[in-house]
């Protein structure tokens, strides 16, 4: 079984540092354009099953993956929403950090150590996300290749599960936008990861592929 677990492309508030969340934001005209060239990187490729989040960067980023002619294959599910980040959804990285300092330090330095003002944890996010993946990969074969496009924090904390990491380290390594991870194995608790943040279709090699604010 393959995996491949991609990221939504660049929002209007990942170019300005501002934290979405749940929030249902839509792909930037640079975003869509890395959508594409995920699309065409992915037009040769067999694909059986494809997921997403119900958001709207998620779902179109997806979309653009599949092209038209396989993206009626597409189904949502909510366990692969973005983490809900509570009051700091909507507000840039500056106006957290004059406003909450101490949670904003502690998600830079113990993520899993923190509860979302009015939002989730990464425990939670795990929980919902891992289920969702499980889920999507049931029934498939050895030869079969699963979509997920989803987000940042959804992404990592899968990767981390795949690469034995605690929750701590998340921010260990990038997950850029529009990026593509590629998992391998014979089941979810068997998965190996063959590529991480590949972003070769839209980035160069030394190229910025980063967000500001998760």
């Amino acid at each position: 079984m393959r995996i491949l677990l991609a990221r939504h492309g660049e929002t209007p508030w990942n170019a300005e540092g501002r934290y979405q969340g749940q929030i249902d934001i839509p792909l930037s005209p640079v975003g869509e354009d890395q959508a594409q060239r995920l699309g065409e990187r992915l037009r040769d490729i067999r694909i059986d099953r494809a997921v997403a989040s119900p958001l709207s960067r998620a779902r179109r980023t997806a979309e653009f993956a599949l092209g038209v002619q396989r993206e009626s294959m597409l189904q949502l599910s909510n366990g692969l929403l973005e983490i809900a980040h509570g009051e700091w959804e909507g507000k840039l990285a500056s106006e957290i950090r004059e406003s909450d300092p101490q949670r904003l330090a502690a998600w830079r330095d113990a993520p899993d150590s923190v509860q979302m003002p009015g939002g989730e944890s990464l425990p939670e996010v795990f929980e919902r996300s891992w289920a969702a993946l499980e889920a999507a990969c049931e029934g498939l074969g050895d030869d079969d290749t699963l979509l997920v496009v989803a987000h940042d924090a959804v992404n990592r904390v899968i990767l981390c599960r795949v690469l034995g990491m605690p929750l701590a380290q998340l921010w260990r390594f990038r997950q850029a936008p529009a990026t593509l991870n590629l998992l391998e194995g014979a089941r979810p608790d068997r998965l190996e990861v063959v590529r991480l943040n590949d972003s070769a279709h839209h980035t160069a090699l030394f190229g910025e592929a980063v967000h500001r604010a998760l």
